[in-house]
């Protein structure tokens, strides 16, 4: 994988591109992808912007959201683009599998294919250009980066502007997490200065769900969370059944695995949910517990030290069984904080 900078010169000439993103794609997902959408349209590239799956509808506000192509619902469309394209950049995924069922289209591509992206353990070879930094805050911030080194930094326009921020606002929590760095405070004053109304991006992300959720929440806090005090760990397991009690859609789980590290003395938080083809998990931690390493080892999945995810085929119970086993090899890491 040859650094990004390289890809510079390639990109002085019209060429025809495609961005893509992982799976169920988040805020920063989906922000680095249409902020670097907005940056690339500006010098006459042909440029189109792929999901693998549908995404949550509180991103739609995003500009040009409504352009993106939802791989499952257009494949044929999708996968002709995939093969006409010069260039391929893959935002916010290191491996072609956390695509899905596009994994095949990218694999076999002609087009060069170009990762940005902050997780552990990329797959380089599978990528022409690149940068892979587990240091920094979100895939948003790297985007930001790429567009300043490039020498463009003044076509950061409103659009490219508010991309970014919510996608490293959204990565962040709201600018709390360790990865949080001067840097971000610069690049958010930067954008401030470009016009950015930070508050709308707030209330679009965070105040626009359905009363649903907030009852979902309710029943899942008071219901489906326990407590595993020698271990100072909280366990979240939602069945499938809830989901469709309180019509939960894409994106309505976000966020939910961090409420139990609001308890004094949590250190490891986790989230099962059965999602009928699979269990999902998700996984927050506080301090030096490196999640990403669990999950690898115990549900196929990773991240970041302390937030990773995983899944499984197994059904719920068992998952949840072979949760509460694997935190017990950990007892002496997890049990270093009295209640």
């Amino acid at each position: 994988m040859q650094p990004i900078a390289h890809l510079h010169p390639l990109l002085q000439e019209p060429r025809v591109i495609v961005i893509t993103m992982h799976q169920k794609p988040d805020a920063d997902a989906m922000g680095s992808a249409l902020g670097l959408y907005h940056f690339l349209i500006q010098f006459g590239h042909t440029v189109s912007v792929i999901s693998p799956t549908n995404w949550a509808a509180f991103l739609n506000w995003m500009p040009a959201c409504d352009s993106v192509i939802d791989y499952e619902r257009e494949q044929a469309k999708a996968d002709a683009l995939i093969e006409e394209a010069d260039l391929i950049f893959c935002l916010d995924f290191n491996v072609l599998s956390r695509t899905k069922k596009m994994e095949t289209a990218l694999a076999a591509a002609s087009g060069k294919r170009i990762l940005i992206d902050h997780h552990q353990q990329p797959d380089e070879p599978m990528f022409a250009y690149g940068i892979s930094n587990t240091l920094k805050s979100s895939t948003a911030e790297m985007v930001y980066d790429f567009i300043c080194q490039s020498g463009h930094s003044s076509r950061i326009n409103l659009q490219v502007a508010e991309c970014i921020y919510a996608g490293v606002m959204s990565d962040t929590g709201s600018f709390r997490f360790p990865y949080t760095s001067a840097e971000v405070h610069r690049m958010v004053a930067d954008l401030k200065e470009k016009g950015l109304n930070h508050t709308a991006i707030h209330q679009a992300l965070f105040d626009n769900f359905s009363e649903n959720r907030l009852r979902f929440i309710g029943h899942v806090l008071l219901n489906r969370m326990e407590v595993f005090y020698e271990y100072n760990t909280a366990l979240i397991s939602i069945p499938q059944q809830d989901l469709m009690k309180y019509d939960i859609k894409t994106g309505d789980t976000e966020g939910l695995v961090n409420y139990p590290l609001s308890i004094e003395g949590i250190r490891l938080a986790a989230i099962i949910i059965d999602r009928g083809e699979e269990r999902k998990c998700s996984f927050r931690s506080k301090g030096d517990f490196d999640v990403n390493v669990f999950a690898r080892e115990h549900f196929t999945g990773g991240g970041h030290k302390n937030a990773a995810g995983g899944q499984s085929r197994d059904p719920l119970e068992k998952v949840v069984n072979d949760f509460v086993e694997a935190i017990k090899k950990y007892r002496s890491e997890l049990s270093s904080y009295d209640f």
